[in-house]
C-alpha cells in the first residue's frame, strides 16, 4: 500500500499566456558498463522512463505546476506521483512548448502547454507510489530512450537538453 496520493483536478494548476504550466524530469543513473559500452569511465548513464497511461510509447514524468509549489518542487512531486523516484534534483535543462490533445480547458482552449524540464539523479526507487497500478518504469540508454519515445518535445529535452547538459556539467562525454 503508498502512503503518497497523487495530487489531481486542475484548480491549482498554473497557467500564463494561454500555456499549462507543466514541470517535469530526466530521472538518470549510473550503471557499471559491459564490455562493449563506450564509457571510458566504466559508467554508462540510463533514463528512467514510464508507460503513458493514454497509449503507445514512453515519458518523463511531467504534470502540472500548482498554485502552492516553485517548478522544482512540482518536478521532484512528479517524479515520485508517476516514476515512484527519489533523488537530487539538478540542472533545468529547458523549456519545452507542445500541444496537449487531452488536457484543453478554458485556460487553455487549445491545449497549449510550457514544460520546465530537469535533470534528477536517482538516488532511490520506492517499492509504491501513487500511480504504480497505471504506470510501468523502465531503465533505458539514451539511444533506446530516443527509440521508444513517444513525444518529439521529449526527444528534445532527451538530446538538446539532458545530453547537452550531462557532458557539459557531468562531463561524463558521449555515453550512447
Amino acid at each position: 500500500m503508498c502512503d503518497l496520493v497523487a495530487r489531481t483536478g486542475r484548480l491549482q494548476q498554473r497557467y500564463k499566456d494561454g500555456s499549462r504550466l507543466v514541470a517535469g524530469c530526466i530521472p538518470f543513473r549510473y550503471i557499471n558498463s559491459d564490455e562493449n559500452a563506450s564509457s571510458e569511465s566504466g559508467k554508462v548513464v540510463q533514463v528512467l522512463m514510464i508507460s503513458s497511461s493514454s497509449g503507445p510509447g514512453l515519458l518523463f514524468p511531467k504534470g502540472g505546476w500548482e498554485n502552492d509549489e516553485t517548478v522544482k518542487e512540482a518536478a521532484v512531486r512528479e517524479a515520485v506521483e508517476e516514476a515512484g523516484v527519489r533523488g537530487i534534483l539538478m540542472d533545468f535543462l529547458g523549456d519545452y512548448e507542445f500541444k496537449s490533445k487531452t488536457h484543453q480547458d478554458e485556460c487553455s482552449p487549445e491545449g497549449l502547454c510550457k514544460a520546465a524540464m530537469y535533470a534528477l539523479y536517482v538516488k532511490e526507487e520506492l517499492e509504491t507510489w501513487p500511480e504504480q497500478k497505471t504506470r510501468t518504469r523502465t531503465w533505458l540508454t539514451i539511444g533506446e530512450a530516443v527509440e521508444n519515445c513517444r513525444h518529439a518535445w521529449m526527444k528534445d529535452a532527451l538530446v538538446d537538453g539532458f545530453c547537452k547538459w550531462h557532458k557539459e556539467k557531468m562531463g561524463k562525454g558521449d555515453e550512447d
